[in-house]
């Protein structure tokens, strides 16, 4: 009689083994548990069905689901007035519309951001929720009361769940350079900013990237956004070492890119789960973006930089002490992100990350990993430092391409 061989193949254990590790990561670092966005009932789908039955003037309002050209349009044809109502009506609407004029969103997001406010500060004396809720709210509150301060200009805002947003830095409708960062896992409204390790959070990093490439090219008109508007990985689950959560997020990603004002050259500079997300946005990016960069990557979702099918430059790098490099790199099963992005073998541009002190220290001023990602963000290609101290990171680039 023939004997089987039951036992899991050497690819397989491979597939566990990366599980097993990944979910330690996330156990050690804390990761909190995921809540649901699109929920019936949520502040944002009481919006979305009053605004499907508005009016302004004698004209239906648009899908807002439309492209951004036709939103863009629908707006272009209002009156000042007639604009402001809407933001002022629909603010979590109109505050994610691509398309919206970006000052009109701006005060949306605004006004949106102090409702949300103001409905957890009621939340912190509902005698309904427990002690844990009221805290939470008071969190909550406390976030939403920063997000809301003179000056600041949100892009995207949605408090469902555990929420999403996005914060520009800059003039983003003159600028000339654009970067859109993309944070990993765990990013929700209450880890969007911190006041302790503030560059670990996304508005955190988007500041100082933006401050270190005006230093790196001060005429250089340029703007960067802290793009926390995609669900994250979240809890001790499947999603962190699966695609699903990213192929979302790279909707959403290549919408906005499309959709940014004027004629800027963009560029993604993504982190952790975050290169997840811009690997399989590369597909569909517009010609727009000239560059995507990677650091702390678990992968792709390609086995190369080429099955990225992109035109745009794909840079890599990796601090030595960071955790993720004992991640295996490999995809079986839907289960891993495929290959590597700092190894050879993939063919991406392997940047120097000195300084940046382990998995989350990428965007500390006087890094080197900052400084890469801010020349590559002003297109000062020829100032950015290869890993292996040559310049093979920068073969092929002519000159810097500063606009």
């Amino acid at each position: 009689m023939t004997t089987v061989d039951s036992s899991p193949s050497p690819t397989a254990w491979r597939a566990l083994l990366a599980l097993a590790v990944v979910f330690v990561m996330l156990a050690s670092t804390g990761w909190t548990a995921l809540q649901q966005h699109g929920v019936p009932g949520t502040a944002r789908a009481r919006a979305l069905s009053a605004w499907e039955k508005g009016r302004v003037g004698a004209l239906d309002l648009p899908d807002p689901h439309a492209s951004p050209k036709r939103l863009a349009a629908f707006f272009g044809s209002l009156s000042a007035a007639q604009r402001v109502t809407l933001a002022d009506r629909y603010p979590l609407v109109v505050g994610n519309l691509n398309g919206a004029p970006l000052t009109l969103r701006y005060r949306a997001n605004r006004l949106a951001v102090i409702q949300a406010r103001d409905d957890e500060r009621e939340r912190t004396h509902d005698s309904r929720l427990s002690a844990e809720g009221r805290r939470q709210a008071a969190r909550r509150m406390n976030r939403f009361d920063s997000m809301a301060g003179d000056g600041r200009r949100i892009l995207a805002f949605d408090p469902s769940g555990d929420g999403r947003a996005a914060e520009v830095f800059g003039d983003l409708d003159n600028a000339r350079r654009v970067s859109v960062v993309v944070p990993g896992a765990d990013t929700t409204l209450l880890t969007f900013e911190r006041t302790e390790r503030r560059y670990t959070a996304p508005a955190g990093m988007a500041r100082s990237l933006y401050d270190a490439e005006r230093a790196a090219s001060p005429r250089t008109p340029t703007a960067v956004i802290a793009w926390a508007d995609y669900t994250a990985p979240a809890g001790i689950g499947v999603d962190a070492v699966t695609g699903r959560l990213a192929s979302a997020g790279a909707v959403r990603l290549n919408a906005l890119t499309s959709a940014l004002p004027g004629t800027s050259r963009v560029s993604l500079i993504c982190h952790s789960y975050g290169s997840v997300v811009c690997g399989i946005a590369a597909r569909r990016l517009p010609a727009r973006v000239t560059d995507v960069a990677v650091a702390g990557s678990p992968g792709m979702r390609a086995d190369s930089a080429g099955q990225l099918d992109s035109r745009a430059r794909v840079w890599a790098m990796r601090d030595h002490d960071d955790w993720i490099q004992v991640v295996p790199h490999l995809e079986v099963g839907g289960i891993g992100h495929g290959a590597d992005p700092v190894t050879s073998d993939f063919g991406a541009r392997v940047l120097s990350a000195e300084g940046a002190a382990g998995h989350t220290g990428y965007f500390e001023p006087g890094t080197e990993s900052l400084r890469n990602f801010a020349d590559i963000g002003v297109g000062s290609y020829r100032n950015t430092s290869c890993a292996d101290d040559g310049d093979g990171c920068r073969s092929g680039i002519s000159g810097a391409e500063v606009i």
